[in-house]
């Protein structure tokens, strides 16, 4: 018997990964997007898949570095003056969420979400295609410091308390591995467990191939609102069409909060603006995924050259890129290796979807029959998407959850 009418309002990571499960068993799955698959923060990541990292990205300490983040408009994390006082609240919440006994909290449910990753993209994408696309070798974070900075050792002991496996480098070690790196860099982590994707939009697009092949839709429409139907179910319209379903799930990233606001459902939800500047033909290319810790970027080597990423700027949807954030990483990557040459860089800006607590929002909605949330990522998209996709479309499915899903509820923010 055919299963429920499910429109899925994202072809994001987190949206297909929901729409897969939900065709395979049965439903009839459409997945509406303006920018098609792919099209935002699933096309511009750093491409890492960190099923083996449990640190939120609020931690202690943080309060004290507000007044640096305003200062500084190239530095690693700002806040643009004029959408301070929009952002205030939910900066708020950030730092609360900072507290260590929320740090544990938060940390362990990460940790719950982010475990199973590979082998949700390996379910979703069939051997021959995980294979081509997906690379568990390790990911390496790198300190020009010789000893152990705090934070790092607040990261050592979350990863010690979740059993998480990890070895130290030395200066030589880091040498051997990444030949040319810069001798200023003296100590590193490596994470076994961790990995990467060789192409984020290749490997999303894949997905959406999948939909596809599986009899799912991805029509190019934008959601504008949601309007519960008599009876059940729910009316999308888009900006060319109506849309009728018993489900819908919101996997719209950090444009999520515009669909539910108009319900009456307040979510902090706020956008971590990041870029990356893309690298063809690098005359280096990196073995490992590299977090480079003490400047707060990262390079991941992949199919189409060496991205540099990694930087946030508080500012909303709707201010315009400051490309100078982008630029700035290539002088921060011949920092790392100096010499390296490469092809005209590619620059780019998207809308890293947070929540002040580093979780993302899955699950149904109280007193909403048939409205399912799916997002908020932040960070951890790439890994966090086809475990929060599994999970929501087993939650709509009548499926027992493997995991306490009281953590990643809307009922937090109430």
């Amino acid at each position: 018997m055919a299963g429920p009418r499910v429109l899925v309002l994202g072809a994001g990571v987190a949206g297909l990964s929901a729409a897969l499960p939900l065709l395979r068993a049965g439903c009839a799955v459409t997945v509406l997007d303006p920018l098609g698959p792919a099209g935002g923060a699933s096309f511009g990541n750093a491409g890492l898949l960190s099923a083996d990292t449990a640190v939120p990205i609020a931690l202690p300490g943080m309060l004290r570095k507000v007044p640096s983040w305003l200062a500084d408009p190239l530095g690693p994390l700002v806040v643009r003056p004029g959408y301070l006082p929009r952002a205030a609240p939910w900066l708020l919440r950030w730092v609360a969420a900072g507290r260590m006994d929320r740090v544990h909290a938060i940390s362990d449910a990460m940790r719950a979400l982010h475990a199973p990753a590979f082998e949700d993209w390996r379910g979703l994408l069939g051997p021959e295609n995980y294979a081509e696309l997906v690379r568990r070798k390790g990911q390496v974070q790198i300190w020009d410091e010789p000893e152990e900075t705090p934070s790092a050792a607040l990261e050592r002991g979350l990863r010690e308390r979740l059993g998480i496996q990890a070895e130290v480098l030395g200066a030589d070690e880091l040498r051997q591995i990444f030949p040319g790196i810069a001798r200023h860099v003296l100590r590193g982590v490596l994470v076994p467990g961790n990995g990467q994707t060789v192409s984020p939009p290749r490997i999303v697009r894949r997905l959406a191939d999948l939909v596809l092949a599986e009899g799912g839709a991805i029509l190019p429409e934008r959601a504008m609102k949601l309007i519960p139907r008599e009876g059940g179910g729910w009316l999308v319209m888009t900006n060319t069409d109506n849309h009728r379903a018993e489900h819908v799930v919101v996997a719209g990233g950090a444009w999520s909060r515009s669909l539910l606001d108009p319900l009456g459902l307040r979510v902090p939800l706020e956008t971590e603006r990041g870029y990356h500047l893309m690298l063809p033909a690098p005359s280096l290319m990196p073995s490992l995924p590299i977090l480079y810790k003490s400047r707060n970027f990262g390079v991941t080597p992949m199919a189409e050259g060496l991205r540099v990423a990694g930087t946030v700027e508080i500012a909303g949807l709707e201010a315009a890129p400051d490309e100078r954030r982008a630029q700035q990483l290539l002088g921060q990557l011949r920092g790392l290796f100096p010499g390296i040459e490469a092809g005209e860089p590619r620059l780019w800006m998207g809308f890293r979807p947070s929540t002040p607590d580093s979780l993302p929002v899955l699950g149904p909605v109280p007193g909403r029959p048939g409205l399912h949330c799916c997002f908020g990522h932040g960070h951890f998209g790439m890994t966090g998407g086809p475990p929060s996709g599994r999970l929501v479309a087993g939650m709509i499915l009548g499926k027992p959850a493997p995991i306490d899903t009281a953590p990643y509820s809307i009922t937090r923010f109430r």
